[in-house]
């Protein structure tokens, strides 16, 4: 799964010149993006064009009664998402890109805590996550424009933590994952792991535990005491 993330490492013109947000939405640094928090996206127009936006992690789809189902569908699993009714036209249609430079997992230790991993890209690239959006109207006018992360089975890296991760879209297959006239099967080949030689692993502290909070010592590396063999 993902429940955490961050885009934490660049500064607002790289993650201009690297993906197409356009200038008019603000970019910040996050260090704990948690379920429910507004997230930097790459979404598409009716013409099929990207577009940068922000919308809310946790997907509402269009026909649910209440919007406050989104926090139970931060996730979609790439097996079954081009069946499942709450994903299937947002599959089909509302395709975007989740833009991060990493994400958390934990581990329990022997001695009973868990400790929080930083993932990343080796080479500390930014990436996309793929993603799902959808818009939901409330009776009252309200509108919700919200997402949710795709996930696969995890790499032989991140397995010892977890036995799924996010889909980490190769840069090359961005584009054709928002082309509004792709097909399933093209879709689904573009969904593999991440190779586990490109992913990088680090213990990091506490801080990150508290989902409410998002400041730079949740990248802060973990003390002495704590640091656990990395498998």
């Amino acid at each position: 799964m993902c429940g955490r993330y961050t885009l934490a490492a660049p500064n607002p013109a790289e993650v201009r010149g690297r993906f197409p947000i356009g200038e008019s939405i603000e970019v910040r640094r996050r260090y704990n993006v948690a379920p429910g928090d507004e997230v930097l996206a790459v979404t598409t127009d009716k013409e099929g064009r990207p577009r940068g936006e922000l919308l809310r992690w946790g997907l509402v789809p269009s026909w649910a009664k209440r919007p406050d189902s989104g926090l139970k569908m931060i996730n979609a699993r790439v097996e079954t998402v081009a069946e499942r009714p709450a994903y299937r036209r947002a599959f089909e249609r509302y395709r975007c890109l989740i833009v991060a430079d990493g994400f958390y997992e934990w581990r329990r230790l022997p001695s009973g805590p868990k400790q929080a991993f930083h993932i990343g890209r080796a080479d500390g690239a930014l990436f996309a996550f793929a993603g799902l959006w959808s818009i939901w109207h409330g009776e009252d006018g309200q509108t919700l424009r919200t997402c949710t992360i795709l996930t696969t089975v995890a790499n032989s890296a991140i397995a010892p933590l977890h036995d799924r991760m996010p889909v980490i879209l190769a840069p090359d297959a961005e584009s054709a994952w928002l082309e509004p006239a792709a097909s399933a099967a093209r879709l689904r080949q573009l969904l593999g792991s991440l190779d586990p030689a490109a992913a990088a692993l680090r213990p990091v502290g506490p801080a990150v535990n508290d989902a409410r909070y998002d400041g730079p010592d949740c990248l802060a590396p973990a003390p002495d005491e704590r640091q656990p063999a990395l498998f």
